[in-house]
């Protein structure tokens, strides 16, 4: 006789039971690693790009897609299958290694690559999980990345009028092919597998950065800071002198700020050289990164405002031109442990002269980037010891900083003061000048 009972189900596994909350987990965790490693590559073009305001746009860029990053992951972290570490899968690492170009390739071609293939590549990611997920189950998650939808939209707007008329078809195409590989970064799409003659160009020649950075139109120098006032816009003396007329004084801190730009190109080096690290150290370099650019703004806004031709103001190289001859932790040790620590007495003196001037907005810059350096020591205290171990030096912190900035000092006799001024002294801005701007003679 036929069996009558119902043959009993398989019992449930907890997969099965959580199949909703893992596969958006799983969207979820591509999404930070993507966030993470436009975080990783996309300041390299920083120092490439001329123009200081297309500079400053990337650094805002990096900065809110570290946020963005940092937001999945602790969203993330709330679904159980995330996961605890940060690395990133060599599938994806790779399409942002290609990214970062060839060495000596246009930079705006390369940006054209990160904000005309990659960036809206993400854009249609973050909408294909608005499609996929529950509207209230996932609210949470819906909310952050409706968020970052209109972020990516804005940066799109943004960058457009930089890369108006710069023809980029073949690089674009290059990654287009890279991605299509994928499926697109969720891999929602069909996925159209590379040809075997694909030439992952970063895996032949490792990218490398350029000895000098690019400052587009703008005349050059080695440095702005000196001793003659009828060579140099700021002489080191007269910033701390109590008879230095405060009108003098405060243009010549705008031509500081603005130098900090200085800072925006050695500082973004940093981020592609250290893969490894953890990405709170990222987020962090991240912030600092767009701190600078916002003190470099400071000065680039209001010189001009106080009378100065910014065509007049040479752009100082030294410091990049020195510290991309040094590896990573060397560079951040140099930026965080010497020109920031020990930038506070004369600033603190600079600020007490320039608040005689009765200029609110002066002071209220001066004010935050004084708070800004102070959490970018703080940074130095936190990283420099886990950079350190990333590149094996074993000294202890204070040791390695000394013995740092003896080594910059050799660098800096081979390496510095090596770019002539591009303007003669009768057209350049000098602190000569800046008297009789101000009316202080």
């Amino acid at each position: 006789m036929a069996a009558t009972s119902t043959p009993a189900r398989p019992a449930p596994t907890a997969a099965g039971r959580m199949a909703a909350v893992n596969e958006m987990a799983r969207l979820l965790r591509l999404l930070f690693e993507i966030e993470r490693e436009f975080v990783r590559t996309a300041p390299t073009l920083v120092y490439r790009v001329g123009e200081p305001e297309l500079k400053y746009l990337v650094c805002q860029h990096v900065w809110e897609s570290a946020g963005h990053a940092r937001f999945l992951r602790e969203r993330g972290r709330e679904l159980t299958t995330f996961g605890s570490t940060e690395t990133v899968r060599d599938s994806l690492r790779r399409v942002f290694s290609e990214a970062m170009g060839r060495n000596n390739a246009d930079p705006l071609v390369i940006a054209a690559g990160f904000y005309q293939v990659l960036k809206p590549a993400l854009l249609a990611a973050y909408r294909h999980y608005l499609t996929v997920t529950d509207p209230l189950a996932d609210w949470p998650s819906k909310k952050l990345v409706e968020e970052f939808v209109a972020d990516e939209e804005r940066h799109l707007r943004e960058i457009a009028p930089w890369l108006q008329g710069v023809d980029a078809r073949e690089w674009k195409l290059h990654l287009t092919q890279a991605l299509d590989d994928l499926g697109g970064w969720l891999g929602q799409d069909t996925r159209l597998p590379l040809a075997a003659t694909y030439d992952w160009s970063h895996a032949r020649t490792p990218y490398t950065h350029p000895a000098t950075c690019n400052r587009g139109k703008y005349p050059l120098c080695s440095s702005v800071f000196g001793f003659d006032p009828q060579e140099d816009p700021i002489v080191r003396p007269w910033l701390t002198d109590p008879k230095t007329d405060a009108r003098v004084i405060r243009v010549m801190v705008y031509v500081w700020l603005m130098m900090e730009m200085d800072a925006i190109d050695y500082l973004a080096t940093v981020f592609p050289d250290t893969a490894a690290a953890p990405f709170d150290l990222h987020y962090d370099l991240a912030r600092h990164l767009w701190d600078e650019s916002r003190h470099s703004q400071f000065g680039f806004r209001q010189l001009p405002r106080l009378g100065v031709d910014l065509m007049t103001v040479e752009h100082s190289l030294d410091l990049y031109n020195i510290l991309v001859q040094m590896p990573p932790h060397e560079r951040y040790a140099m930026m965080t442990m010497e020109f920031e620590a020990n930038s506070f007495p004369t600033k603190a003196l600079v600020m007490d002269r320039v608040r005689e001037l009765n200029d609110f907005e002066a002071d209220t810059l001066l004010a935050f980037d004084r708070n800004d350096e102070q959490n970018h020591v703080r940074y130095g205290h936190r990283w420099l010891p886990e950079m350190m171990a990333l590149f094996g030096e074993k000294r202890p912190v204070e040791e390695f900083v000394q013995a740092t900035r003896e080594r910059f000092k050799q660098v800096a006799a081979t390496y510095g003061g090596r770019t002539p001024h591009s303007l003669p002294a009768s057209v350049r801005l000098t602190a000569d000048k800046i008297v009789k701007l101000t009316g202080a003679a």
